[in-house]
């Protein structure tokens, strides 16, 4: 079947729902319910998946993009966690999706404040790491090992160190995804190519086993989709469908920056937080020039907006901690954006921080399933769990899951060594659409506006490839998650003339 998803096939599929008994109805379009719409039609099953909004508009797209092996895990005793992470980051990086994952080195700088002991340590956890890697069976070409470098090759890799008093680095790699918001799109066009209804803007008002009263946010009317079993992954509204889940969720923040403001900075930094012996900033640079540092983890209290907003302390704590690294300090003004996730994790005593990142399965008496807790890195297992306790609780014929070995959209040519194009430069458009990035290409042909660049580098054949085939209804769509333009405010004024010709297109 077709894997495009467009406002055609949107029609079509809503009108046909309603005359249907689906064997799986999954509600929330992020990384965990795409992956189990996936997991499940893969099965043999029908299924509907329906969103409130678009997909990846929650969770999955505020990440850091890590796909990383669970050290921070192993370094609490949480091996399980650990090894379920070490395993999943391998299946991503060879097999299901080696287009949109890779290997990235990241830096520890030992700084005056990074006693001797405390380096000890922390390379004692990058060994365990390592170790974690074998077991879980990843090759080592596709992950190497760490390593302690000298000041003169930590600067080479990350320009914007300071010189003062920096006695080298410790060299770490770990995976990391190219766009979170992506990932999703691939899982759910997969998904879609064998058979899943995939319906954004689609919201649910009420949810149990046997289905769903919806509401279609464009066209206004209500209706009902009946299913034999429903799972709810909605992540941090998972409580409002399903009464009786506690939840705590804590916020990420990021800050942006922008592309002239850390020159030189080709690894990603680890740098301790004061204070704490096993936390640590990320500063990620990203192929678009940009470079996001992450992030805080915050209890937020109250009611769960559609779209959470990063504090201005948060910003200012954030800063302060990069700035202990670097030889000239970044300035407030110096950020071009902010962006916060929140994690759906379980009610527990104790900070957010400490609490466990495995995911739970919970359901009601009449046979609704819902999946919180967990990680980006660890989606597949996630929807593999939920969709293997609904096949049970409905007793539907279904086989085992087959995610682990079912390479996503885009991810055979992807396969080439590094993702280089023509003349062995980086290929921007293998590295985000793998195997179809020449059909992207091709786009340009059609009109000579789209091969013009955008904010970013992004062309308008992206965004019209974006509203043919990845399910983009408007703007925001386009610029919010099948591309991240928006992440800067200005960068996103100035992309709305592209966004709007590629919907009239």
């Amino acid at each position: 079947m077709n894997s495009s998803l467009n406002a055609a096939r949107r029609a079509r599929e809503l009108a046909g729902i309603r005359d249907l008994v689906v064997d799986v109805l999954v509600v929330g379009l992020g990384a965990t319910g795409a992956g189990a719409a996936l997991d499940a039609a893969s099965r043999g099953l029908s299924v509907a998946a329906i969103d409130a909004h678009d997909l990846a508009f929650g969770t999955s797209r505020w990440s850091s993009k890590m796909i990383h092996g669970g050290l921070r895990y192993l370094a609490r005793g949480q091996v399980g966690v650990a090894y379920e992470s070490a395993v999943e980051r391998g299946h991503l990086l060879g097999r299901t999706a080696p287009h949109l994952v890779r290997a990235h080195p990241y830096l520890l700088p030992l700084v005056p404040g990074v006693s001797r002991r405390q380096a000890a340590l922390v390379m004692t956890g990058y060994r365990a790491g390592e170790g974690l890697r074998v077991a879980a069976r990843t090759p080592g070409h596709l992950l190497p090992g760490p390593s302690r470098i000298s000041p003169s090759r930590a600067r080479g890799l990350a320009a914007p160190l300071t010189s003062r008093g920096l006695r080298g680095a410790l060299l770490s790699w770990d995976g990391r995804l190219a766009d979170d918001a992506r990932l999703v799109v691939a899982l759910a066009r997969t998904a879609a190519a064998l058979g899943a209804r995939v319906l954004t803007r689609c919201r649910a008002l009420e949810l149990s086993g046997d289905g769903a009263l919806v509401r279609d946010e464009l066209g206004g009317d209500t209706f009902t989709i009946r299913a034999r079993t429903v799972v709810n992954a909605t992540g941090v509204w998972a409580a409002g469908l399903h009464p009786g889940i506690r939840l705590r969720p804590s916020r990420g923040t990021h800050l942006v920056l922008r592309p002239e403001t850390l020159p030189g900075l080709a690894a990603g930094l680890h740098v301790p937080i004061p204070g704490e012996s096993n936390r640590f900033a990320l500063v990620l640079p990203q192929s678009d020039g940009r470079v996001h540092v992450g992030l805080t983890d915050e209890p937020v209290d109250g009611p769960v907006p559609d779209v959470p907003s990063a504090p201005e302390e948060d910003v200012t704590f954030l800063l302060a901690v990069l700035n202990s690294v670097l030889e000239e300090p970044v300035r407030r003004q110096d950020v071009a954006g902010t962006y916060a996730g929140l994690r759906p994790l379980l009610a527990a005593e104790g900070r957010t921080a400490d609490l466990s990142r495995r995911h739970a399965l919970l359901t009601t008496p009449d046979g609704m399933v819902t999946v919180v807790g967990g990680k980006l890195t660890t989606y597949r297992r996630m929807a593999e769990d939920a969709v293997d306790r609904a096949v049970a609780l409905g007793r539907l014929d279904a086989g085992r899951s087959r995610t682990r070995e079912l390479p996503l959209i885009g991810a055979v040519q992807a396969g080439r060594p590094g993702g280089r194009g023509e003349g062995g430069e980086r290929d921007r458009l293998v590295e985000r659409y793998g195997s179809e990035a020449g059909a992207v290409r091709a786009l340009t042909a059609e009109d000579p506006w789209l091969a013009e660049p955008g904010p970013t580098g992004v062309t308008g054949a992206e965004l019209v490839w974006a509203v043919r085939h990845e399910g983009a209804l408007d703007v925001d769509d386009l610029l919010d998650r099948r591309t991240r333009i928006g992440l800067v405010p200005r960068d996103r004024e100035a992309a709305l003339p592209l966004a709007r010709a590629a919907l009239a297109y």
